[in-house]
């Protein structure tokens, strides 16, 4: 294998264990005899608390206990949850209402915790929560994506919780003033579910030592260990968190939400184990939502055509409360890569953060970078059609130029490497960019609309550019792998495996990783940004090298020669010597040099990378049904050096069949008194396999400079460059109708009454 295990598609060696039902997740783990807790929740989206009245559940068969908010602080957890807030353009901070882990005195959403039940089943405790009397008055309801409405918090008058900026608002103004051309785009980001297969859970237990063990379906187990301690007033090393096998993170996993409180403090009250599991229906309207947002883009052009501004002003909803990270998305992550990959140095960014009567908003794959990218990609394409210049020629007209790097963007981040038309000329080819024309006239004869869309994307990498990595030498001749991050189903027990393997010559199948356990990795920076592969491989390189140079010297004493090493084998100059790395284990262990068998190290990458790549889509749209079909689908990307472009080639399916299903099926709709229409996946439209064509993925690597690996994180790119890509295809294929905007998703209804408005107008016209 080549050094640092360059394009080697190693299969995924967990996968017989999650496709032989051998995976152990939250729900199969729980301890035996854990009492079931179930949570009564808000039937309405905005009420004053009139009555709750739980005695009867309290007597109710099986049930061991029932908490409200008033019942919280007695078991020692401080009862309310903490979030990140920004500051404000005029530098104050952000609106920053309580969000109690059970609701005291009002109801803000459909959906939130109300009270919870802990019982012998949780038939039994179903059964209880529907003894509880709720009683409220109606408040005025507001889930419209506007300022204004009716009051939700004291503390955000017009339901605005930041009013954030980036950039030299006038400054930027006056040169769009001074702009040949300028073009004005409503961008419309719609929110979504994150339903990952497996839903939330967590189970909580206390010892007899005074410990609370909590174990979660996590992205990452130190922020929960921090938070859980600082709620219970407890010392940190009283916890422990644990995350097992997880099905799905994408964000959502990533956030403390009350329940996991809730049940270590209904645990210590009840002095026994307590699981909780979120069902489907309840995983919708409570767990965290993705996107919504409305975004208006300027972009202003010289006579050549060459961008010289641009600005956005934005409306993002929070939801009823500031979710974890829910503030910082659409301002700090958004103005990332606010630019993109163009060489324009006057950029605006204005977001407003709103309020309402929904659930709450925060991460969702990409947080931030995909909504940015796609707003500029759809108003490039946008202005490209208006102006009459093709959407290839004008971004290549002002991509940041290769001999310009490392770049400082207009709003501070430092690209350091790119070649953007290199790999814009590679996606072109891979999809036949050339023969578009033939097959939409064959589309044409068959009846239907072609189209076809570019979307040219960066993203930055986010979390802690920290981590660290344990190597243990097992007294059985294998060896662990301690990791600082989380794998939700990405297949990191393969890649560091590998990595490692490559590094050292230790067979692949006798490395075990070790991910998830507070107790046995005392930190680390969790799964989060794409940061996982390039922070955690970082750690083990530096790791290897502690080691070989601690063997190195260890052998030279036992032998006397200079010792080197290959990655494979330390060869032992005047001997015939050439032990592998295992082999000098087991003579450190039989010398007692333990100190060789267990090495720690830390490692920080020296800055962000910046992975970046062209997503070419076409569709198919039936003018009479409205139905828009992706039939074509083309990647090229730079993720600097791959590992195993086995596993990145599936993290990009896995991100661009997430972005299809938000640019054609997905949609939260809420009515107008903030009852959540689409709570099941029978309202909820998840893509379907037939709505996924294939996707053809290629690698044309610019390596990073950022790290000694050259590599880019992978894991969130696919969603990144999707929506744009498939927003563009859709209105390629109606601009000829006259249709100049239509919103995602591209439902069959949406997509109809776009074209047959279209054909009246010009009916209209035409008379």
């Amino acid at each position: 294998m080549d050094k640092f295990g360059k394009s080697q598609p190693v299969k995924r060696r967990e996968d017989t264990r999650f496709l032989t039902g051998a995976g152990r997740y939250v729900d199969d783990i729980a301890p035996e005899g854990a009492a079931f807790a179930y949570f009564l929740r808000s039937p309405v989206a905005h009420g004053e608390i009139t009555e709750l009245d739980v005695e009867d559940a309290r007597e109710a068969d099986g049930v061991l206990s029932v908490l409200t908010f008033a019942d919280l602080a007695p078991l020692g957890l401080h009862p309310y949850q903490k979030g990140e807030v920004i500051t404000n353009a005029d530098g104050t901070p952000a609106a920053d209402p309580k969000r109690p882990f059970l609701a005291e005195g009002r109801v803000r959403y459909v959906g939130e915790p109300i009270a919870c039940v802990i019982a012998e089943t949780l038939a039994q405790a179903k059964d209880a929560a529907e003894m509880i009397a709720f009683d409220y008055d109606d408040l005025p309801v507001h889930v419209g994506l506007e300022t204004g409405g009716p009051q939700i918090h004291d503390e955000a008058p017009e339901n605005i919780a930041y009013d954030y900026e980036k950039g030299d608002g006038a400054a930027v103004a006056a040169v769009m003033a001074t702009a040949a051309h300028r073009v004005t785009v409503p961008v419309m980001d719609n929110r979504v579910l994150i339903a990952p297969m497996e839903p939330r859970g967590a189970f909580a237990e206390w010892g007899d030592d005074g410990r609370v063990h909590l174990c979660f379906g996590g992205q990452g187990v130190w922020g929960m260990k921090d938070d859980l301690a600082e709620n219970l007033g407890i010392d940190r090393e009283r916890v422990r968190i644990t995350n097992p096998d997880v099905g799905g993170g994408f964000g959502l996993k990533g956030m403390p939400f009350p329940e996991y409180f809730v049940i270590a403090a209904a645990a210590k009250g009840v002095n026994r184990p307590v699981r909780w599991m979120s069902e489907r229906t309840e995983g919708m309207l409570s767990d965290h939502a993705g996107r919504d947002l409305i975004s208006t883009c300027e972009l202003g052009f010289d006579a050549d055509h060459k961008l010289i501004a641009y600005s956005v002003d934005t409306i993002s909803n929070l939801g009823a409360y500031n979710s974890h990270f829910g503030q910082a998305i659409q301002s700090e992550l958004f103005e990332k890569v606010l630019m993109g990959t163009y060489d324009c140095q006057a950029a605006f960014l204005r977001v407003r953060g709103i309020y309402t009567n929904t659930s709450l908003v925060d991460a969702y794959r990409g947080a931030g970078r995909p909504e940015a990218i796609f707003a500029l990609e759809r108003a490039m394409d946008q202005a490209a059609r208006e102006m009459g210049v093709d959407p290839v020629e004008l971004r290549r007209k002002n991509f940041i130029p290769a001999e310009s790097f490392p770049y400082r963007s207009a709003t501070g981040e430092l690209y350091d490497v790119g070649d953007f038309n290199k790999v814009m000329d590679r996606a072109l080819s891979e999809a036949d960019w050339d023969g578009f024309a033939a097959r939409k006239a064959a589309s044409e004869a068959a009846g239907k609309l072609r189209g076809r869309g570019l979307c040219y994307y960066i993203e930055s990498i986010l979390g802690d550019p920290d981590e660290w990595a344990h190597v243990e030498f097992r007294d059985d001749g294998r060896v662990n792998l301690y990791v600082g991050t989380q794998s939700n189903g990405q297949g990191h027990e393969t890649v560091y495996a590998q990595f490692l393997a490559d590094q050292t010559g230790i067979p692949v199948e006798m490395i075990d990783v070790v991910q998830g356990d507070s107790d046995r990795i005392p930190s680390g920076g969790g799964t989060g940004g794409s940061r996982s592969v390039t922070t955690q491989n970082n750690a083990t390189l530096k790791t290897v090298d502690r080691i070989v140079s601690a063997f190195c010297d260890f052998l030279k004493a036992e032998f006397g020669g200079e010792v080197t090493f290959d990655d494979e084998r330390f060869r032992i100059e005047g001997t015939n010597e050439t032990p592998t790395l295992l082999d000098a284990a087991a003579l450190a262990r039989e010398a007692g040099r333990d100190d060789l068998l267990s090495v720690r190290e830390q490692a920080e990458i020296e800055g962000r990378s910046y992975p970046n790549g062209c997503h070419i889509a076409e569709v198919e749209i039936d003018p009479e049904t409205g139905e828009a079909k992706v039939v074509k689908y083309s990647v090229a990307d730079d993720f600097g050096n791959l590992i195993n472009p086995m596993l990145a080639e599936g993290q990009v399916h896995g991100g661009v069949a997430q972005g299809i299903g938000q640019a054609l099926t997905e949609m939260c709709v809420y009515d107008d008194e903030g009852q959540l229409v689409t709570a099941s996946f029978m309202d909820y439209a998840m893509p379907r396999a037939d709505d996924i064509p294939f996707v053809k993925f290629v690698s044309e690597p610019v390596p990073s400079t950022q790290n000694v690996m050259g590599m880019k994180g992978c894991g969130e790119a696919g969603t990144v460059g999707a929506l744009a890509a498939v927003a563009n295809a859709v209105a390629d294929a109606l601009w000829p109708l006259g249709v100049r905007r239509i919103d995602m998703p591209f439902t069959p209804q949406n997509v109809w009454r776009a074209v047959t408005g279209a054909s009246e107008s010009a009916g209209i016209a035409a008379e």
